[in-house]
């Protein structure tokens, strides 16, 4: 912990530029202190801005940050292509407090962002910036803490809070862990205090990538959503339902935000109306060379799609490949399915471009031998530009995305089924999945349900939010989380991960075969939560370990 919380390096926290008052650059690096950054003679408080966006860069950065994987590839809906891969952890049963994963990297980068935001809010009245903006400032950078806090609380459980005090290298840190409810009530209570201090959900483009209300109250909902799932609530109360329901529907009742018409273009988009919250990142064409088919010159295939996910997957019409009048046919199993599967997944077949992809044995995109590729016969294609047609990558768009409108009407029909059952047709658990569907591309049909059925019961509208979810929201570190609030991480990922092999005839057909390709593991005594990291266990005589765990 004090390693964790001491580790700060102010030079790192904000960029320095020329047009300041003071050339901090002349400073040796090691010895830049707080009082050269929160000046009350930097009239602009240049310099403390800087601070305060630095402190948005401890945030989560997505896409491939563990080990060059998705965290969806410790889930059942992938697997990392690259053997020997950390994310494996997750699924062979290695993960331990001396092997974390992300969690020590995530441990360390939360509370260094909770310790900058903390330094801060202590130092920001020394400046001379004009004290609207110093009401702003103070509510995001409390936002930013409390959205750290949460990310530390779902893979712990209760850990320190440290309130509003920096600490020092000659202070003793050696904190004991707060309860779970103790952190949920410290993130809530933090949420309401600022969340009418922060810019308003319509914010303007300058003020885009800023923390805002609406990204205070989707953190709420989806806090509440946690609180209220079996994980959590171990007696089902059904009121932490109906108030995870009470606060999606707080950020809907905004009126700033819809579903965006065109899902792929969604997530290469500068500003759109369906994003409530994102972390900002430069243009760049890193999604497309590490997660693209390795047929092409630039392509490194780090991530392969599972056939458990795949199989998840609509078919236009709304129904699953398992249903009566699905339509669907297992020696062409990749016709007529949901729109959403065609702009996530990479299959044999599929134009991408300029030609179509070879993920059959032997194919240009998994040609056997000991090359990095594909293990389950299928790239990703999500988060990536529309380069159907094209002859190569360019820049891109990739702001992580984390938090977005579609979410929060899952999260809505997820806490209103949970707490009231699924209702009419025509009521709201309906209108939220319609609207998710439709905008889908999925088919109205004759009753205009999009695939919904007429009448359905409480535990099976439960199935259909779940899947969902894992659809519409599939590699945006969704899964990982979702499969443990709902405890179901016992039965999924004791279940192999499968993929397709795929030959094909001199003819040029091709016989599909699903297999298993990688083995999983999953301990419920322990595993519904991380270890607290070794070196923090070793380091604070207070800190306590999670259950299961050793040390």
């Amino acid at each position: 912990m004090k390693r964790a919380i001491y580790y700060i390096t102010i030079a790192a926290g904000f960029l320095l530029t020329a047009s300041c008052s003071k050339t901090l650059e002349k400073e040796p690096l090691e010895l830049i202190n707080d009082d050269l950054v929160f000046d009350k003679i930097d009239k602009n408080a240049d310099y403390a801005k800087q601070y305060l966006n630095g402190i948005y860069l401890c945030m989560p950065d997505g896409y491939n940050r563990v080990n060059n994987a998705f965290l969806d590839a410790g889930t059942d809906d992938a697997v990392q292509s690259q053997d020997g891969s950390d994310i494996e952890s997750y699924r062979n049963g290695r993960i331990a407090a001396l092997n974390t994963v992300e969690g020590g990297t995530m441990w360390t980068r939360c509370y260094a962002g909770i310790r900058r935001a903390n330094m801060f809010l202590s130092k920001i009245d020394v400046t001379p910036a004009d004290s609207t903006l110093k009401v702003q400032w103070k509510a995001e950078a409390r936002f930013l803490r409390a959205y750290f806090y949460f990310e530390l609380v779902k893979r712990w459980g209760g850990v320190p809070l440290l309130g509003d005090k920096v600490y020092g290298l000659t202070d003793n840190i050696n904190l004991g862990r707060n309860s779970i409810t103790d952190c949920i009530n410290y993130i809530l209570t933090e949420i309401t205090a600022i969340q009418d201090k922060l810019v308003p959900a319509n914010v303007a483009d300058k003020d885009w990538a800023r923390a805002n209300k609406g990204a205070a109250l989707a953190l709420r909902s989806r806090l509440l959503l946690y609180v209220a799932s079996p994980l959590y609530n171990t007696t089902n109360d059904v009121q932490k339902w109906a108030a995870a329901a009470s606060a999606a529907k707080d950020v809907m009742l905004l009126g700033n935000y819809s579903l965006n018409s065109d899902f792929i273009g969604l997530f290469n988009a500068v500003k759109n109306t369906e994003i409530i919250f994102l972390f900002e990142k430069a243009q760049s064409q890193n999604v497309e060379t590490n997660n693209g088919p390795i047929g092409y010159t630039v392509g490194k295939g780090y991530t392969s799609p599972s056939q458990n996910l795949v199989d998840a997957f609509l078919m236009k019409n709304g129904k699953r490949i398992q249903d009566a009048g699905s339509g669907y046919d297992a020696t062409n199993p990749y016709a007529n399915r949901d729109p959403r599967f065609d702009a996530s997944i990479l299959y044999n077949g599929k134009t991408w471009l300029g030609r179509p992809l070879e993920t059959f044995d032997g194919g240009k995109d998994r040609p056997g031998g000991s090359a990095l590729q594909t293990k389950t016969g299928y790239y990703l294609r999500k988060f990536m530009g529309k380069f159907e047609s094209s002859g190569s990558y360019s820049n891109q768009n990739h702001h992580v995305i984390l938090f977005r409108y579609a979410e929060i009407l899952l999260n809505y029909a997820e806490a209103l089924n949970e707490a009231n059952g699924p209702g009419a047709t025509s009521g709201d658990v309906y209108n939220a999945l319609k609207d998710i569907r439709k905008r889908a591309g999925i088919t109205a049909g004759t009753d205009n349900l999009y695939g919904l059925p007429a009448t359905t019961t409480k535990d099976d509208m439960r199935e259909i939010i779940r899947n969902e979810r894992r659809i519409e929201l599939a590699f945006e570190e969704q899964r990982f989380w979702d499969i443990r609030r709902w405890k179901t991480a016992e039965s999924v990922m004791n279940a192999p991960v499968k993929g397709m092999r795929i030959a094909k005839s001199p003819t040029g057909t091709y016989t599909y075969t699903v297999q298993d390709v990688a083995p999983s593991t999953f301990d419920k005594t322990k595993m519904y939560w991380y270890p607290i990291p070794y070196s923090e266990i070793e380091t604070n005589i207070n800190m306590t370990q999670n259950p299961g765990w050793s040390y």
